[in-house]
Formats: structure tokens, C-alpha cells, sequence
């Protein structure tokens, strides 16, 4: 009984001010009430410590908050300080955490049977989480559902399309859904052991409320490039970095598709592909469009395509470089060392955090 009573007050106190926001009187929290942050990313700090971080525009950090684990992808809501960061794969957690106070909101666990791939989309209106998992038994690709209102409830899942599902991004103004399926099959028994090269198939799924719409795949002769990351430009063609598995040499590392049409594989010379050694470990768009970046942190290479021609365009040596995002003017890239750069055409900006940067850089 006075549990009850003790917790009554703050019950009628949370939905005293639910009402008040409802109705319009409170402003909702929103990404500037975290210091607007441009970008989200994972790090980590010499002590072994992990941390999701708000980076600015102007390459300073504006906030730190612990995470559990080594953290891999996030994905920001679209109107709330609100951020889910996700453990490396074969994870099988994902915290959602308040940016504005650091604090963890909910923590998300695959069922029995699943683990995650490390990205997460929300809806445009951000009542939906998706999440790229696994069904490690069966060797199937599943995409999570996840209720944001119900204190982010799991739903259900639907099929991504394929096997190995690993980036997923949203096409602009809808919520259909592009699901980039690497085509490799892990078990966590084997840890990261790829057990199935010689039949895998990547490819790219298009999924529209719950169902499969399209799928594009690459032709047989590169069904040994997993199609891993994702960046969708404003006219929503999908532009896509590959994992080479093959021993011989691979023709491109970095695709494009626009539904309706055919996969395209952007050209660079053969010196220039063999420089990424076979793993593009993350992409973006410009915001205009007619640029796509691509990293290697095993190359130590930044190339610039452009969209039109669909040829390389530019080359930047940096060392242990992975993550990549849009900015205005060019893009911005984080390094393993702690470096973070703006490349624009006009110059470079540039800074230097206490920290690891982990794969990705999330725009907000």
C-alpha cells in the first residue's frame, strides 16, 4: 500500500504535464534542447570506456553519454533529443537514450533467436523504430518493429528481403523502407565467421508497409560484394558501399539504384578500387545530391564520386578514417584517432577529440 500511495503523486505529476504538453501549454523537447547537434556518433576512450556523442556542425563534441558496450551505429528521432545506439554485430542490445539529459529511456532486447546488425531507421513521423536483425537459426534477415510510444514495445518483425541485412535508411518524405541484405550468413556460435561465400546474394529490398516492393540485385559475376551501407540522396536514388569477399579482384566497391531501374556500379580506376582493399566501411550523399563519399579505414582513403558522370572524382589519404556524413559544402568525416574533418571544395575544417570514433557519423 505505500508503494501505491508514494507513487500516486508521481504518477498524476507525469500525466499532469503529458496533458499540458498535449494540449500545447509546454514546448516538447526538441534536438536543440541537446545543443542541436549535427551529427551522432559512437566512441570510445582510451580507459576502454564507450560513449555516444553529439557533434555540432562546428566539429566541437556537445555531449558524452556512457554506453554499456562498444556501440556501432545510432539512429536519431526525427523531432525528439532522442537517440537509439546500437551494439556492434552479433549485439543483442540497444539502449534509447535522452540527449538532452543523458539519460537511458529504455533498452531494447532482440528476442530469443536474434541479434542485431547495428542500424536502425525511424519512421518519418518517428512513432516506428525498424531494426536490420538476424534469425540466426533459420539464416534469415529480419526487420524488428518497434512501438516509440509504447516505450519502444517490440510489435513484430517482417522479412528484410534476404540474408545479412545490415544498413537500412528511409527514401525521402515516405516510409518506405531501402534494406541493404549483405547476403552473408553468421551464426553467433561462430562469432563473425562467414559461412556461406560461395552462395551468398546481396541485394537491395524496397519495403512498403510490411511488404517487399522491389528488390535489385547485383549481377552473378559480383555476388560475392556485400552491399553493407546505405546513403539515399534527395531525389532517393540509393547509393550503396560494398564488402568484397572474393579472392580475385573486384570491378567497383561503391553502386547506385533508383527504383524502377537497374543497379549502377560507380567507375574508378583499378589502382584507385584496389587502395579501398576490398571494404567501403561507410557512405553518404551530399545534400544536393551530386556527390557520394565512401571510406575505407583498412585503405586509409576518402574517394568523392560524382553522380552524374559516375566517376571518381577525388581521393584523400586519411588514416583509419570510417565514418562520413553530409555537411554543408562537402562532407564530414571522423577518424580511429580522434580527428574529425569538414571537406569542403573551399577547404578543410578540422578537430581533434580525446576519443575513438567508431564506424559511423549519424546526421541529425
Amino acid at each position: 500500500m505505500a508503494t501505491e500511495v508514494s507513487g500516486a503523486p508521481q504518477r498524476g505529476r507525469r500525466q499532469f504535464l503529458g496533458g499540458l504538453i498535449a494540449a500545447g501549454v509546454l514546448p516538447v523537447p526538441s534536438w536543440a534542447d541537446a545543443g542541436s547537434p549535427a551529427y551522432l556518433a559512437a566512441g570510445a576512450r582510451a580507459d576502454g570506456t564507450y560513449l555516444l556523442c553529439g557533434i555540432a556542425a562546428d566539429l566541437s563534441v556537445l555531449f558524452e553519454i556512457p554506453l554499456p558496450a562498444r556501440g556501432h551505429a545510432a539512429a536519431a528521432h526525427p523531432t525528439r533529443p532522442q537517440a537509439v545506439a546500437f551494439a556492434r554485430r552479433p549485439g543483442t542490445f540497444a539502449v534509447v537514450i535522452d540527449c538532452a539529459t543523458g539519460r537511458q529511456q529504455a533498452r531494447l532486447t532482440c528476442p530469443e533467436g536474434r541479434h542485431f546488425y547495428g542500424h536502425g531507421v525511424f519512421s518519418a513521423g518517428g512513432e516506428w523504430l525498424f531494426t536490420t536483425e538476424n534469425d540466426f537459426e533459420a539464416g534469415a534477415g529480419r526487420i524488428g518493429i518497434w512501438d516509440v510510444a509504447a516505450g519502444y514495445r517490440r510489435r513484430g518483425e517482417i522479412s528484410s528481403g534476404g540474408i545479412g541485412p545490415h544498413d537500412i535508411k528511409r527514401l525521402p518524405g515516405t516510409d518506405i523502407l531501402v534494406v541493404a541484405n549483405g547476403g552473408i550468413d553468421t551464426h553467433p556460435d561462430t562469432g563473425r565467421t562467414k559461412l556461406n561465400i560461395p552462395t551468398m546474394a546481396p541485394n537491395l529490398s524496397y519495403i512498403d508497409q510490411g511488404k517487399i516492393v522491389e528488390q535489385a540485385a547485383l549481377p552473378h559475376a559480383q555476388h560475392k560484394n556485400s552491399i553493407r551501407h546505405l546513403a539515399v540522396g534527395p531525389g532517393g536514388d540509393v547509393a550503396f558501399g560494398m564488402q568484397w569477399q572474393g579472392e580475385e579482384p573486384v570491378e567497383a566497391l561503391v553502386g547506385k539504384h533508383q527504383r524502377g531501374g537497374q543497379i549502377a556500379l560507380f567507375d574508378a580506376p583499378p589502382e584507385a578500387v584496389r587502395e579501398m582493399e576490398g571494404y567501403i566501411g561507410s557512405i553518404a550523399s551530399s545534400p544536393d545530391g551530386a556527390r557520394v563519399a565512401v571510406t575505407s579505414p583498412r585503405g586509409n582513403r576518402v574517394q568523392i564520386f560524382d553522380t552524374g558522370t559516375m566517376g571518381l572524382s577525388q581521393v584523400i589519404s586519411l588514416n583509419d578514417v570510417c565514418g562520413v556524413a553530409p555537411a554543408e559544402g562537402g562532407f564530414t568525416v571522423t577518424t580511429g584517432a580522434g580527428e574529425l574533418r569538414c571537406l569542403r571544395g573551399s577547404g578543410e575544417a578540422r578537430a581533434k577529440a580525446d576519443l575513438m570514433w567508431d564506424n559511423h557519423l549519424i546526421p541529425v
